[in-house]
């Protein structure tokens, strides 16, 4: 296995699945081989231009097929946890976009299938696999006992705009199980648990669409010896960067989608700039990470990333709970 190419299908012919692919061609043990779309037309368009040799229009047959070792999910989170269960249920390796799912339930299930049939299953949440997300990691212990943490992700949506207009795309819709929650939120949730574990309370608030997804909101998470506070929204935008707060010093980052730049500025005022080397097809280190862990049969390091999946869909879940979000996907 580790010097075989990992064959991967893709779902979803969408931009991001094109950024997925522009990542990949920086990891030499990928290849894509297959492509599903829902018209013929348009996965063999996809196909060309990403110079894949099958395409599918029928999901079964494709995860039935012996063509692909893995598949890459980018389908609207309404239908992740269909589509990854029938592909680990035919021992395919999934990585699924995020947000992992609708709810804990379904995660929960995806999760069971994955040890039960042996494979890999990873949550696309690029950020955390980036070089400068593991100098922040590596250099918490410099800004001594930590007190707060701060987390902005603000986008203005340009679907939004198409919104005022009274045309809700997919982004808006709450069968889709989207929202700013699901779609920005989720980049804040992620990096906090992976750096300080799971929160012992969780106190959320949002402002509600007519479509019946929240616009944007606040969280904050409560832990023993400090507080964690997330602001996501798709209807503003923030030029804030994220913070953690620690005794003895400060870790800035810039833009916590990107992981731009990231800095420590001590409490003397000191300051060191401890970015790294990024590549801007920055996909391509969540590729790697799951081909590694195909590769290396590590299954302790896939329970470990799906336990922090798990918490964080669990912590979405008692934010929509208590904002009054309800996706169909909950009550099925």
């Amino acid at each position: 296995m580790s010097n075989k190419l990992i064959r991967f299908g893709v779902i979803g012919t969408n931009n991001i699945t094109d950024w997925f692919l522009n990542g990949a061609n920086h990891v030499k043990d990928f290849r894509l081989t297959a492509v599903y779309s829902r018209t013929e037309e348009r996965a063999k368009e996809f196909a060309q231009k990403h110079k894949a040799q099958y395409t599918f229009t029928n999901l079964r047959e494709m995860a039935e097929s012996d063509l692909i070792d893995a598949v890459y999910i980018a389908s609207p989170n309404a239908l992740h946890a269909q589509q990854a269960l029938l592909f680990l249920n035919n021992k395919k390796h999934v990585l699924c976009e995020k947000a992992f799912a609708s709810n804990a339930a379904e995660v929960a299930k995806m999760i069971e299938a994955a040890k039960r049939n042996n494979v890999i299953l990873m949550e696309a949440m690029k950020t955390t696999q980036f070089p400068n997300f593991k100098a922040v990691k590596e250099n918490l212990h410099r800004i001594g006992k930590i007190r707060k943490c701060f987390v902005s992700n603000c986008q203005y949506s340009s679907r939004y705009d198409k919104y005022k207009e009274g045309i809700v795309l997919n982004a808006f819709k709450p069968e889709l199980s989207n929202g700013a929650l699901m779609d920005i939120g989720v980049y804040c949730i992620h990096p906090m648990i992976n750096l300080f574990g799971k929160p012992k309370a969780v106190k959320a608030n949002a402002i509600m669409l007519e479509s019946g997804v929240d616009g944007e909101g606040s969280l904050i998470l409560r832990y023993d010896d400090m507080e964690a506070v997330a602001i996501y929204s798709k209807i503003t935008d923030s030029i804030l960067p994220s913070e953690i707060q620690g005794e003895d010093g400060n870790i800035l980052i810039e833009r916590i989608n990107n992981y731009e730049k990231v800095k420590i500025v001590f409490k003397d005022s000191r300051e060191q700039d401890i970015s790294r080397e990024q590549d801007k097809d920055n996909m391509c280190y969540e590729i790697e990470k799951f081909i590694n862990l195909i590769k290396g049969s590590d299954l302790e390091e896939r329970d470990h990333l799906l336990q922090i999946s798990q918490w964080a869909m669990e912590i979405m879940d008692e934010t929509r709970k208590q904002i009054g979000l309800v996706f169909p996907a909950d009550i099925k």
